[in-house]
């Protein structure tokens, strides 16, 4: 039996797209895993998504115990948290939904198990607020999918006992995954406020007819998102100040940062709007099926993970 950071079953609240996609890469590293849901359909529909993603987790690498075997699925939620060692919580993004999920599951597990929510805004202490041992329940947000993106944002709430945060760094970390930690809680962490801050510009380009939605989601894969795959937006701007790094950029460029962020968008996404986008997008898919689009991104992702890391090899070397 594999056993990763004291942990050797996993326990996953939610067989949803997130869920289903913790759960596969749980089982890629030789986990036990069981998923709860009550859902119609959901043990078919999670079993056909591990499927699918096995293949790509293969390229990734599996660890000696994988096996999709691994996998349980129960609708009662008792038995789904009975002997586990890690609870990934990735129910509907509903406050009071989770707030009582937790509450339930923090009577049904030892003590010393996590439960690590994968909330892609909610704070931490606004869901930890009735359970009978909050300093166990953390932030575990991962990016879409978890199976292959890397990042996971860990963040505590009020009550959380940093010992808490420090187990769940340590347990991502042994999956391969690379954590952040959050220094304070704010409504959708970090990596999800620096996407909306692109996405509300991208919006307003588009309503402004500035550019078409094609063109702008070219300027980003063409442009600086190639960078990004590489290094963040302070990295970024500290080559782009040449020898002088940062602060030559600073004093170079920062009346001309100013400006932007004055002019930035500030659209409101009313029915009128989301129509418009919506009817963009639909344009640019051009009737190709989402599975076919999922797969190519996933594909995609993979391929560019394996490039970064045989880069970083050959600088080791």
């Amino acid at each position: 039996m594999t056993t990763i950071a004291g942990v050797a079953r996993v326990t996953v609240l939610g067989a949803g797209t997130i869920g289903a996609s913790w759960c596969a890469l749980f089982l890629a590293k030789g986990l036990d895993v069981v998923a709860y849901d009550v859902g119609p359909d959901c043990e078919r529909a999670l079993l056909a998504f591990v499927e699918a993603a096995w293949p790509l987790l293969g390229e990734l690498g599996f660890a000696p115990d994988a096996s999709i075997s691994r996998l349980r699925y129960r609708s009662d939620l008792s038995a789904a948290c009975a002997g586990t060692d890690f609870v990934q919580e990735c129910a509907p993004e509903r406050a009071d939904l989770k707030v009582a999920l937790l509450e339930t599951v923090d009577g049904l597990i030892r003590p010393d198990v996590l439960i690590a929510s994968s909330s892609s805004a909610l704070t931490v202490s606004e869901m930890q607020t009735r359970c009978r041992h909050p300093e166990r329940v953390v932030l575990g947000h991962p990016f879409n999918p978890p199976h292959i993106m890397p990042l996971v944002e860990v963040a505590g709430g009020a009550k959380t006992a940093p010992e808490a945060l420090d187990r769940a760094t340590r347990f991502y970390e042994a999956l391969g995954k690379s954590p952040i930690r959050l220094n304070k809680e704010v409504y959708g962490h970090v990596a999800n406020r620096i996407q909306a801050a692109v996405f509300r510009e991208a919006i307003h380009l588009l309503a402004s007819g500035v550019a078409s939605l094609v063109d702008i989601d070219k300027a980003i894969t063409d442009g600086p998102g190639l960078r990004w795959a590489l290094m963040g937006p302070f990295l970024t701007y500290h080559l782009g100040g040449g020898v002088g790094g940062m602060a030559a950029f600073m004093q170079q460029f920062a009346p001309v940062q100013q400006k932007l962020w004055a002019e930035l968008g500030s659209p409101a996404l009313d029915e009128t709007l989301q129509a418009e986008v919506i009817e963009a997008m639909r344009r640019e898919a051009g009737g190709r099926a989402m599975a076919d689009l999922v797969h190519r991104r996933d594909e995609s992702l993979v391929a560019l993970l394996k490039s970064r890391s045989d880069a970083a090899a050959e600088r080791d070397d």
